[in-house]
């Protein structure tokens, strides 16, 4: 008669590439290739990825990420990277946002600080990263680009990246023009790339982590729930807005300009959306958008100042932990949903 740790391990094998260990950690081919101890990513956030966040989350064994345009200048980025190799010896990455503008980043600049300071894994998202490509490659940088369809995943493994971050619908953030929930865009990617699969959109416990090495991810990717810890560089009032909120108290806008972006519902995103669903263009609502006001209710705490990015994610957030007590409780609560709920779910009869 097989035992149920003989039914444990044949449930695990089915998830891709999965292995959990005895020491309760979760092995995956993305824990591996990226020398990280858990299948969970911190990716770049606009004003948050700093230093104070990236460091700990680096500790607790995932793999965190400096977001370079957060820094005005990359003389400041090379400053930001040696701040936080002052609070840890442990890997972390920088993020690379590609994205239009009238006058753009100084890319070049900073891709150069990047590989100057000896930075191993890069995220990239926005535009194609081709640009980039032989650059980090040539420095034996590893790069993860983010994608919203399954098409743009195929690309970038084209284009030499070593892994893909298949960003869901439910995500903060822009989710592509799509629409398609992670539920099915994480499971169809998995059928079409080779490279590891990252997950992200709607994750912020073990039950998504799980969800998405089921359907086929390598590790998960989380911006909403990592917002809402101690370490985060934001005002408390952002935590505790998302931690009182559920999944209606986010706002799609920028849809009439098929450059969809999700935010949290307030005064602000409200009157864009209204704007633009009575004609009006990007000039229209130019001031209410700026990229400053975000910062400053982050910094301010004031949850009308401006836009701000949160996920869907935020209904299954319910506390402001430690970057250190929310990586422990993920990896354990992964361990007790494969080994007490659903391993009993496999019957032994017949096998």
């Amino acid at each position: 008669m097989r035992t149920k740790s003989d039914i444990n391990i044949k449930f695990c094998a089915r998830i891709r590439g999965v292995r959990q260990e005895t020491n309760g950690m979760i092995e995956t081919r993305f824990t591996r290739e990226f020398n990280v101890r858990h299948p969970i990513v911190q990716g770049g956030m606009q004003w948050v990825g700093r230093a104070e966040l990236v460091a700990p989350v680096a500790d607790a064994g995932a793999l965190g990420f400096l977001t370079a345009l957060t820094q005005p200048t990359p003389e400041a980025l090379v400053k930001e990277i040696a701040r936080c190799r002052e609070l840890t010896d442990q890997e972390f990455g920088v993020n690379l946002t590609i994205l239009p503008a009238i006058s753009p980043p100084p890319y070049a600049e900073y891709r150069a600080a990047i590989i100057e300071s000896g930075i191993r894994t890069v995220e990239t998202a926005g535009f194609s990263p081709a640009e980039h490509m032989p650059a980090f490659k040539a420095a034996g940088i590893k790069v993860i680009h983010k994608c919203t369809s399954v098409r743009h995943a195929v690309k970038a493994e084209s284009l030499g990246v070593d892994a893909v971050s298949i960003d869901g619908f439910e995500c903060a953030g822009h989710p592509g023009e799509d629409d398609v929930p992670g539920l099915v865009l994480i499971a169809a990617a998995a059928r079409r790339v080779s490279v590891p699969i990252v997950a992200s959109g709607g994750i912020a416990d073990a039950r998504g982590l799980i969800a998405a090495l089921a359907l086929g991810a390598d590790a998960v990717n989380m911006g909403t729930r990592f917002l809402c810890t101690v370490e985060a560089p934001v005002h408390e009032n952002v935590k505790r807005k998302i931690v009182e909120a559920n999944e209606r108290d986010t706002t799609l806008i920028f849809r009439t300009l098929h450059n969809t972006a999700r935010v949290a519902t307030n005064t602000v995103s409200r009157e864009v959306v209204e704007i633009l669903r009575a004609g009006g263009e990007f000039d229209d609502v130019r001031d209410l958008v700026a990229g400053v006001r975000g910062r400053e209710v982050y910094e301010t705490g004031d949850m009308e100042r401006g836009l701000w990015t949160v996920g869907q994610s935020q209904a299954l957030i319910d506390d402001i932990p430690t970057v250190a007590e929310l990586v422990a409780r993920i990896v354990a609560e992964a361990e007790d949903l494969i080994t007490t709920r659903l391993s009993p779910l496999v019957s032994a009869e017949g096998r």
